[in-house]
């Protein structure tokens, strides 16, 4: 098969990113407009303002993006999308690009699942080897993957309430800790002790996860200190708000990389950029022998060549879609 290049969209939230990935695996060139200073004043992401800020900027993007490649649309295989999830305005700001684009040029459209970009993010570090075990840890979704070939996805636990990357964004507010908190909350961690007495969340036998019950219990133990006029040593709290969460993550996705026989690892989401969780997981598969695939920081976070990288597996499988594709912001696996 000839070389094929796939130019990635993702606008899912708050970030306008173009990537263009050549055989799913080699990043030829991204361009990402983040709207962070926008929204930080809000203390959080603003639809209404992330997707006018799509409009304004997703055509100046592609066309940075080409220019760093030295490429033109007529370089391009396809035209691949994050369709969902994500929030409703920003995914239709990609998506109408994306057809626009594939209707002018005549290429190829895809859209992609924002998840299985994060998982595919893994593809720009390593090839996989099945079956494997992918957890996926992010601002919406806290997952188990079983997965025993290329796009064949078998959930085995998710999240009963709020994920992961909620938990922490709510735990940084609790704190006084400013947007975006998860960042912070992993660097204070680093420079705390674990001092704090809170419950290691939903620790059960299950493969499901659920973090509303340590987010209730940082607010009461805040409040209880304030009561008793003692001062919140922050450093402290987040070590220990982090160490819990981190014992949840790693005891469920361990067992079931020994229960359903995989000896390969992928981590993928935001919330996988968090050192102490990076760290946790190195050290544990190490120790059993698991191979543990991390993507780079900047494969982490939305970006388009997670979804360019996956549209290359789907490329190959012909999995194309016609102008009446739709977008679907609470779209699962």
């Amino acid at each position: 098969m000839n070389d094929v290049y796939i130019l990635g969209i993702e606008s899912s939230c708050d970030e306008t990113s173009i990537s263009i990935v050549k055989n799913g695996t080699e990043e030829i060139a991204t361009t990402v407009l983040s709207q962070i200073d926008i929204h930080k004043k809000f203390g959080g992401v603003v639809p209404e303002i992330a997707s006018r800020s799509h409009v304004e900027s997703v055509t100046m993007v592609i066309d940075d993006c080409l220019k760093k490649a030295n490429m033109t649309l007529n370089d391009i295989s396809a035209i691949a999308v994050t369709k969902g999830p994500g929030l409703a305005g920003s995914l239709l700001v990609g998506v109408e690009a994306a057809k626009a684009l594939s209707l002018a040029y005549k290429k190829p459209l895809i859209g992609v699942n924002h998840l299985v970009g994060h998982i595919y993010a893994n593809k720009l570090v390593d090839e996989f080897s099945f079956p494997l075990i992918s957890l996926i840890i992010s601002g919406g979704h806290t997952e188990l993957i079983y997965m025993d070939k290329d796009l064949s996805f078998k959930k085995i636990g998710a999240t009963t309430d709020d994920s992961i990357g909620e938990a922490f964004d709510k735990v940084a507010r609790v704190i006084g800790v400013p947007y975006p908190g998860g960042p912070i909350i992993d660097k204070y961690s680093k420079e705390g002790e674990v001092t704090y007495s809170l419950p290691i969340p939903l620790d059960d036998d299950s493969y499901n996860f659920s973090f509303s019950g340590i987010k209730s219990a940082v607010i009461n133990l805040v409040h209880n200190e304030k009561q008793r006029g003692n001062e919140i040593r922050e450093k402290d709290l987040c070590a220990s708000f982090e160490d819990a969460v981190i014992k949840a993550l790693t005891k469920k996705t361990m067992k079931a990389l020994k229960e359903y026989n995989c000896k390969e690892l992928l981590i993928a989401g935001g919330v996988s950029a968090n050192s102490g969780i990076r760290d946790e997981f190195t050290k544990l598969c190490n120790e059993a022998g698991i191979k543990l695939i991390i993507p780079e920081m900047k494969y982490c976070t939305d970006n388009a060549a997670m979804i360019a990288s996956a549209g290359f597996y789907m490329y190959k499988e012909n999995m194309f879609d016609d102008y009446s594709l739709g977008i679907n912001p609470s779209l699962d696996l």
